[in-house]
């Protein structure tokens, strides 16, 4: 598995166990969604400052973007939005 796949799962993986939109995570991260998405399907090459960027919002060490995994791809999180509670 080539390295930008291997970031791609693992950042999909854990933005998807912390139950975050890409929406969320990029804007909470400061990187443009589309290109967030890009990297998830292993089509982007992240730089190092993103990557740390991305690691501080999922409040994980940027290690854990790089940890080999079984290769599964997670599920994603349901369609729409989340009802606004109030």
């Amino acid at each position: 598995m080539r390295g930008r796949e291997l970031v791609g799962l693992n950042l999909r993986r854990l933005r998807v166990e912390r139950d975050i939109s890409q929406e969320r995570l990029a804007f909470d991260s400061g990187v443009d969604r589309s290109y967030l998405g890009g990297m998830e399907r292993g089509e982007e090459n992240p730089t190092v400052d993103i990557l740390d960027r991305l690691a501080a919002t999922l409040a994980v060490p940027v290690g854990d973007l790089f940890a080999a995994g079984d290769g599964n791809v997670p599920k994603g999180l349901k369609r729409g939005r989340k009802p606004l509670n109030g």
